[in-house]
């Protein structure tokens, strides 16, 4: 299957990335942290630059000692504006909180510089955090009532970004050039032992384990649940994964210092880079097919932005229009072609335009099974010292999954006064996704008898040289349209004689549909133009002769349903014993 993997953008300069994970408190050690972004000036701007990806979660916090405990508020956020081209610092971090702190810390440090091998340190400069002009809402609360419509609001906005390009002293239409991105943590103010810390999610895990877990053992419903969980990505970006692991419950400082504790903020004018790896593919002769590529975005792809796929194949095109896809996520696109009736390769262009746009080649072999058929069997053939050799262990496929995305518009009507009794009501909805999924299963069975002109036949039992018949049954068994799969066409079987290698025969569909069901072609060294196999006369005796068949080409989005199959007859004499007399 091809992967197509890229980032999105959609027309103005709206930041993208982040995902905000707030977190419901209870009082007391109460946890959290602070997910801020910047801060100084006027009035919040109903128009925002950014998309933000944002969630909340959390638990109940506990109630904390008289010497470890956090307040309710008591949080902000780090914010470092990093270069896009290398991943490094654009600008020193700077930590923004409502009220300030007289409190210990470890410095401006930014989770991406201890994922490069910066250890922790204590600072002994004084804690410095900036108060933004119009306060930042509530983000953690006792009661869990963070609203993270106005966190959403609020950081997305224009405002925010004016703020951040102040605190760092960079351009405002550079920060939102696309050059760069905001990485942005929640941080926590809170007594530990006496002594009023300022730490963030990333900080708490790392010195949890310089103190031997004492940290966590108790500040757990804080440093180790609300605190990280506040903010977290819902895709990967920066080198950081996207957290798929529970919202409710505490995790563990590794999870911690790998994924937790992190959001991001993209803007949509930053150039866009993708790849399409597109793996060569064998097919068979006259036969439907599916070729598939599987388009992964970092961002959300709406009916706003959406993304085309076109195939072209033996000079004929295919596109697949309206592709929508959630950041992070990826969907699955596909073509059902039929494949020439003579063997060649080809070669299969695709190309992806309107969010993203690349475009690379599949290289194809059509491949015709009919040219390894078994040669004609000869009463005087010989093969002494032959062994019985063990059945093949190739591999088979017999379910699949996949789905398709579709979009819809969920509103959020917000009341935004003017201060001067009037004002307006603004959309401030999304995009929802919905995944519709789909699944297939592949069975089948397989009959091997002795043909119905072998005279001496007994039951499963027969003498060598004379032929076998088969009856294979495939089934495909799924609720997706038509669209999405291709019925059971190809079985071939191989035989012990030659080892399961090298000679084979591929045999004849009888009917077709979903269960379809295939015998033996018609031999062309059977007298009688029987649908055979004849057994070498040589076959050992007292031996289960075992033919192994395989059956392909059921394709869906996710590549070829396949099962292997077997059967026997047991070999009891040969053919010379029920035409040789021995008269005294």
């Amino acid at each position: 299957m091809t992967e197509i993997s890229y980032d999105l953008q959609e027309g103005t300069a709206q930041a993208v990335s982040f995902c905000f994970w707030r977190y419901q408190v209870k009082k007391l050690f109460a946890l959290f942290l602070c997910l801020i972004l910047l801060l100084t000036v006027g009035n919040l701007s109903a128009s925002a630059t950014g998309d933000g990806n944002m969630d909340g979660g959390g638990g109940g916090m506990g109630s904390g000692t008289s010497d470890s405990y956090w307040n309710s508020g008591n949080d902000g956020v780090r914010v470092t504006v990093i270069n896009v081209s290398d991943y490094s610092a654009a600008s020193a971090s700077v930590d923004f909180s409502n009220d300030s702190y007289t409190c210990a810390h470890f410095g401006k440090v930014s989770k991406l510089e201890y994922k490069n091998g910066r250890a922790l340190a204590p600072s002994s400069a004084s804690y410095v955090s900036i108060s933004p002009s119009r306060e930042i809402p509530t983000i953690v609360s006792s009661s869990g009532e963070s609203d993270i419509t106005a966190i959403k609001s609020y950081f997305c906005s224009e405002f925010a970004a004016m703020l951040v390009a102040d605190a760092t002293n960079i351009a405002y239409k550079d920060l939102i050039s696309g050059e760069y991105k905001l990485l942005i943590e929640p941080i926590a103010f809170f007594k530990f032992n006496g002594v009023m810390y300022a730490m963030t999610a990333t900080e708490a895990a790392l010195y949890d384990q310089i103190v031997s877990g004492d940290l966590r053992a108790k500040m757990l419903s804080l440093t180790h649940k609300n605190l990280p969980l506040s903010i977290f990505l819902e895709y990967a970006d920066l080198g950081f994964p996207a957290w798929t692991g529970s919202t409710s419950s505490s995790v563990s400082n590794s999870e911690i210092i790998s994924s937790l504790g992190v959001g991001i903020v993209k803007y949509n004018e930053e150039s866009i880079e993708g790849d399409i790896d597109a793996p060569d593919v064998e097919y068979r002769v006259d036969t439907d097919v599916i070729t598939s590529v599987s388009l992964t975005a970092n961002r959300d792809l709406t009916p706003n932005n959406p993304a085309s796929v076109t195939f072209t194949i033996l000079g004929k095109t295919y596109t697949v229009n309206s592709i929508v896809i959630p950041g992070g996520d990826s969907q699955v696109v596909w073509v059902k072609w039929h494949t020439p009736s003579t063997p060649q390769s080809i070669d299969i262009a695709i190309s992806v335009s309107g969010a993203y746009s690349a475009q690379d080649t599949i290289e194809a072999d059509i491949v015709d099974l009919n040219e390894n058929i078994p040669p004609d069997p000869l009463a005087t053939d010989t093969n002494s010292g032959y062994t019985v050799p063990s059945l093949p262990s190739n591999t088979q496929k017999t379910s699949a999954s996949w789905g398709v995305w579709s979009c819809y518009w969920e509103s959020d009507w917000v009341w935004y006064s003017d201060g001067d009794g009037g004002g307006e009501w603004v959309d401030e909805g999304d995009w929802a996704f919905e995944y519709t999924g789909y699944s297939a299963t592949f069975s089948g069975s397989m009959s091997l008898l002795p043909d119905d002109t072998v005279p001496t036949a007994d039951g499963k039992s027969m003498k060598s040289g004379y032929g076998v018949k088969t009856d294979v049954t495939a089934t495909i068994s799924t609720t997706a349209p038509t669209s999405h799969f291709t019925n059971p066409q190809t079985a071939f079987s191989v035989f012990p004689e030659f080892n399961y290698e090298t000679y084979l025969r591929v045999l004849l569909r009888v009917s077709s549909g979903r269960s379809a069901e295939f015998t033996f072609q018609p031999n062309e060294y059977s007298t009688y133009n029987r649908n055979v196999h004849f057994l070498p006369l040589w076959f050992p005796d007292d031996t289960n002769y075992i033919v192994y068949t395989q059956v392909w080409d059921t394709w869906t989005p996710v590549g070829m349903l396949s099962i292997n199959l077997n059967d026997y007859v047991s070999v009891q004499g040969s053919l010379y014993d029920d035409w040789y007399t021995n008269r005294e």
